[in-house]
């Protein structure tokens, strides 16, 4: 893809950093990425791949904008309340970078319209909250081959992998069911840091963005990383 004298411009810090060059830069700018989830991951995950240059983004959520959202769901703003996230998430795409086709699905996903979803995009990013909606997601890549960037959070913790990329595992692999209903913390009723979220969102970009420009060695293994201690574990799978 030929960039245009206003993209050299913009994306001249990226362009500058080797591993990316023009070339890569091009290839971020043709990429075609889907988001599942507007909130606490999936905010800070659009913004910044809005500012890389993704040529097309979509995003699918059902929520709307509430006031408890904002401390962490940074790409929402207060006049944006009882709006749908996806609609909000536009609004500032649109502000941010203009240069950026996003697409706003007003959905839950499901079994039914999961594979519609994901079959069209080059990359899925999983920014849910709930292991039903991350299976789902994981068994369409699977099905579709399509790469998976994961990322989950529990209190300081987060973890990250990619799935299904090159011939690498998938979530089955390292829990081949979702775990009881009951031994699954409630979300509504667990409180987050408002950091944490956008630590691991940017560590799922960081790792899109990896594979799109053909960068990325980080397969077969889930990273753990506490974020009170920085301590750093890695499951090789």
């Amino acid at each position: 893809m030929k960039l245009t004298k206003e993209q050299i411009l913009r994306y001249k810090k990226q362009i500058s950093f080797p591993p990316i060059g023009i070339d890569g830069q091009g290839k971020i700018c043709q990429s075609r990425v889907l988001v599942i989830g507007a909130g606490g991951l999936g905010a800070p995950i659009l913004l910044y791949l809005a500012a890389a240059g993704i040529g097309t983004i979509a995003c699918v959520d059902f929520d709307l904008v509430e006031i408890h959202n904002l401390h962490r769901q940074v790409i929402h703003q207060q006049t944006n309340l009882t709006v749908p996230k996806v609609l909000s998430a536009q609004q500032a795409i649109k502000a941010l970078n203009p240069d950026v086709c996003f697409e706003p699905i007003i959905a839950k996903i499901t079994n039914e319209n999961v594979d519609a979803y994901v079959s069209a995009y080059d990359i899925v990013l999983d920014g849910t909250d709930n292991f039903t909606s991350r299976y789902i997601i994981n068994d369409a890549c699977v099905r579709l081959n399509k790469p998976l960037v994961y990322g989950s959070i529990l209190n300081f913790e987060i973890q990250l992998a990619v799935f299904n990329h090159q011939g690498s595992k998938n979530l089955r692999d390292i829990f081949p069911t979702p775990p009881a209903a009951e031994d699954v913390p409630n979300c509504d009723l667990n409180g987050v840091m408002n950091s944490v979220p956008g630590i691991l969102g940017l560590m799922m970009v960081q790792e899109t963005l990896r594979i799109i420009t053909e960068t990325s060695d980080f397969r077969n293994q889930l990273l753990i990383l506490n974020t009170k201690t920085w301590d750093i574990n890695k499951i090789k799978m």
